[in-house]
């Protein structure tokens, strides 16, 4: 058996898988918001808790926001700014003497639909999360691929590729750009080019996409030039990458259109005769990061 923590912004996730995969126990509690050593003392409560329903110590893998520098150990790029700079791995492990696995939310949902989802019997899968943000991550033969700088499959602070004049010089983004791929992407992107071009009051993407569902106009305007950007930045991966499967996760990823859309589109952009990459769906939702992290220990 091997424990999986999701490490949240509002919420942790724990699960226990059994090597087949089966689900032992899940269970999930608020995330701390009162600092660093709060978020610490949670997370080993719940390993405890777990490990005394179980009668065993388990292997223990947590998907992160942000990502572990592998220059200090600390965690960097995390919008959980609590943890920034803090050494949240070394500090797990010598409160529970024995090593654990740590991984970017984004590479354990790559991982997890690698082993056993929607990329299962795939080489090369790339995961891309369209939510509150963008973010990427890539497994090749079911493995995670970090990085040297531990940013491998972060897309979305590129900038959106072939910008047309209206798109140039592009909205700010947090990390100090303007223009990148989370700009367009993300939910709140959708949401503030929307109202940009005259759209109504409706305050999130999947309210976008059913108003564009009922007949809105406008909505499903903003849908084609969603779509049709988000076929450029897959675009993009396709080129630099080539894998065989592209899993989409995030809120985002429920827009079933998406899935016609792009792929009908992608081709104008990739630099091939012809296109084979299979665009789909997460097959364990909103549960693929928190067992990606259970998977970050082998068999």
């Amino acid at each position: 058996m091997r424990i999986g923590i999701d490490l949240g912004g509002t919420k942790i996730e724990i699960i226990v898988l059994d090597a087949d995969g089966t689900e032992i126990l899940r269970r999930r509690v608020p995330t701390p918001q009162d600092g660093y050593d709060a978020i610490v003392s949670t997370l080993l409560a719940l390993v405890k808790r777990t490990e005394q329903e179980l009668g065993t110590n388990t292997t223990v893998g947590i998907a992160t926001p942000g990502s572990v520098s592998p220059q200090t150990g600390r965690i960097k790029n995390s919008n959980t700014t609590a943890l920034i700079g803090q050494p949240l791995r070394e500090d797990l492990e010598l409160a529970m003497g024995r090593p654990i696995r740590m991984a970017n939310d984004a590479n354990c949902m790559a991982l997890s639909e690698a082993v056993d989802g929607a990329g299962a019997g795939y080489d090369v899968v790339f995961g891309a999360i369209l939510g509150t943000g963008t973010g990427g991550g890539l497994a090749v033969a079911g493995q995670t691929i970090l990085g040297r700088n531990a940013i491998a499959g972060e897309w979305g602070h590129n900038p959106m590729p072939w910008p047309t004049e209206e798109e140039w010089p592009g909205p700010k983004c947090y990390c100090g750009r303007t223009g990148c791929i989370e700009t367009f992407l993300s939910g709140p992107g959708m949401v503030r080019d929307h109202r940009l071009h005259g759209g109504g009051e409706e305050d999130t993407a999947l309210a976008i996409a059913q108003a564009a569902g009922e007949g809105d106009a406008l909505a499903q305007a903003t849908l084609d030039r969603y779509s049709q950007r988000l076929a450029r930045g897959l675009a993009s991966v396709i080129n630099l990458v080539d894998p065989d499967v592209i899993v989409l996760g995030g809120g985002l990823s429920n827009i079933a259109w998406i899935y016609e859309s792009v792929p009908r589109q992608w081709g104008r952009w990739i630099f091939s005769d012809h296109v084979v990459t299979e665009l789909r769906p997460t097959s364990h939702g909103d549960s693929s990061g928190v067992r990606g992290a259970a998977w970050l220990w082998p068999l």
